[in-house]
């Protein structure tokens, strides 16, 4: 297994890359990780639309498809619904030593920057800022705004890595799937120890 945080919090929002956000929740799992998955309403339909992955609506059902759909241990995955105020991502003193939001939507970008707590996954972000815990946004979109960049920029004066959806070609992938994983790479490096400020 590697080093790292042994939880951590998946958040997918309704930016396209669904793909990114499962393809390191496989991995994580691989890494025998607790993963608390969040999913906004958006990125379950924005997922439909890019990948054959359909995911039952509610927490419970969704929880089991993942466990299932990654090989994961029962319990490994634990789903959270965005209303869940109870779940331990929502608390500063049972919430995961890092969390990733995996694609991130400029609206959950734009959330988290001014500090909105609307739901389970802005409340979790918020939790990690004021924590002082790892928070990595992965950001989908194109071009960026000058809004986009100042929440960014914002996000970044206050220890968060952003790290946008732009894989390098350096492995020469032959498909999509290895270009995701290039990109996931990059993600679990940001996740280990070793790396030194960036946990």
């Amino acid at each position: 297994m590697m080093a790292g945080p042994e939880r951590i919090t998946l958040a997918l929002t309704g930016a396209s890359g669904s793909q990114y956000g499962l393809r390191l929740l496989d991995c994580l799992v691989q890494e025998e990780r607790e993963v608390h998955f969040l999913i906004s309403k958006a990125a379950q339909l924005v997922m439909a639309t890019e990948t054959d992955v359909v995911l039952p609506p509610k927490p419970q059902a969704m929880q089991a498809f993942l466990t299932e759909y990654t090989g994961a241990a029962p319990g490994q995955v634990r789903v959270f619904g965005q209303s869940d105020w109870m779940a331990p991502p929502a608390s500063g003193s049972s919430a995961p030593a890092a969390m990733v939001v995996c694609p991130c939507s400029t609206g959950t970008l734009s959330a988290i920057a001014t500090g909105a707590s609307n739901n389970l996954i802005e409340r979790a972000a918020d939790v990690a800022l004021k924590e002082r815990r790892q928070l990595v946004l992965v950001p989908r979109e194109s071009p960026f705004s000058s809004i986009h960049l100042e929440n960014m920029l914002k996000l970044s004066n206050l220890g968060v890595t952003i790290l946008p959806a732009s894989p390098g070609f350096y492995h020469q992938p032959q498909h999509l799937h290895g270009r995701c994983g290039s990109h996931r790479a990059g993600q679990q490096q940001l996740l280990r120890p070793s790396v030194g400020y960036w946990l």
